[in-house]
């Protein structure tokens, strides 16, 4: 077999259809798209039109706020860290920080960071990098001899305001 050999399966390609070629085509003259109109032509934009009634999308009431620079940070409790140092998933003498809670299993995924609660209790002194914790997390750690370093946040740059 060879790659210019190769062929698709029977029925998995169609040939598209060439409109605008002749009356004869079956698709000329409109190009089976009626008669003459907005929707006849390219660039049709009235998805949400309703024939000039109010559209759904008004009239139904809108609440909250959607915060578009909102941190979506993954929350762990202290008591599934204290499993993971317990069952050797995770080294307390190394630093624990996103990755190694991810090797280990703890977080199915790396958002925008990891933040520590306070729930359960830890008895292993560690030294944890992450994006924020609770009082009560950075207590019990701290209580320990642990440590609870906070990665900083890349400030955005001000914008100038222009002088007339």
């Amino acid at each position: 077999m060879k790659l210019n050999e190769l062929k698709g399966n029977q029925g998995s390609t169609k040939k598209r259809m060439r409109v605008g070629r002749g009356i004869g085509s079956g698709k000329g003259k409109t190009c089976a798209r009626g008669q003459k109109g907005q929707k006849s032509r390219t660039g049709v934009a009235i998805k949400g039109f309703e024939g000039g009634q109010m559209p759904l999308y008004r009239r139904l009431p809108k609440r909250g706020f959607n915060n578009p620079t909102r941190k979506n940070l993954v929350g762990i409790n202290l008591a599934k860290i204290q499993e993971a140092f317990d069952s050797k998933k995770l080294n307390p003498k190394n630093v624990i920080d996103s990755l190694a809670l991810l090797e280990a299993g703890l977080i199915k995924r790396n958002c925008d960071g990891v933040r520590i609660l306070g729930a359960g209790e830890i008895k292993t002194k560690a030294k944890f990098l992450v994006s924020g914790a609770t009082k009560s997390a950075v207590a019990a750690i701290e209580k320990l001899g642990g440590a609870v370093e906070f990665i900083p946040e890349a400030k955005k740059p001000e914008k100038k305001k222009a002088t007339s």
